[in-house]
């Protein structure tokens, strides 16, 4: 099995990011008790950082995600702990953008 690595950036709606990141955080026990979960896990901007930083903003949160292999993380996506998430949280999400990637 190859090794799959996500980064999931997550923009919230106007001053929605903590009610978002609180749901996130009360899925994460599930999430990582998922056959195949090696990481997961919300970041956010680091304060401090100076001019070389993109920062990402105040809205937005990034998920740093590793997984055993494709199928463990089509498992994941597909679990009903997910969907429960993504319905619990799709009001106050502005954008979802996905990056699934390979060790180059």
């Amino acid at each position: 099995m190859t090794e799959v690595n996500v980064v999931a950036v997550i923009t919230a709606k106007p001053g929605q990011r903590d009610a978002i990141l609180e749901a996130f955080r009360a899925n994460m026990p599930a999430v990582h008790a998922e056959d195949g979960c090696i990481e997961y896990a919300p970041t956010i901007d680091a304060e401090g950082m100076g001019s070389f930083q993109t920062p990402f903003g105040p809205d937005a949160f990034v998920v740093i995600e590793k997984w055993a292999s494709k199928d463990h993380l089509m498992a994941h996506a597909a679990s009903p702990h997910m969907k429960a998430y993504g319905a619990k949280t799709k009001d106050l999400i502005a954008s979802r953008v996905i990056h699934v990637l390979s060790a180059a």
